[in-house]
């Protein structure tokens, strides 16, 4: 779970390790995201949620999941 502020410029830094395709992609349907995560890199995703409430995300397959809760 990560918890941010409403109407504030989010920076998030994804760094994928895991050589399992299903983490190839990272999604964010709430905020119309969907970017790959390079394999041993660090990818940042930004974006500014402007609304509070609890949006999930999740890897491209559905199959691993967390919570962005904005405040």
């Amino acid at each position: 779970q990560v918890v941010v502020n409403a109407l504030q410029r989010v920076r998030l830094n994804f760094y994928r390790k895991d050589p399992s395709s299903c983490l190839e992609e990272i999604r964010f349907p709430d905020f119309h995201i969907a970017q790959e995560l390079p394999l041993n890199q660090v990818t940042p995703i930004e974006f500014t949620p402007n609304q509070p409430g609890t949006y999930t995300f999740t890897c491209g397959m559905n199959m691993f999941r967390g919570v962005l809760e904005v405040r």
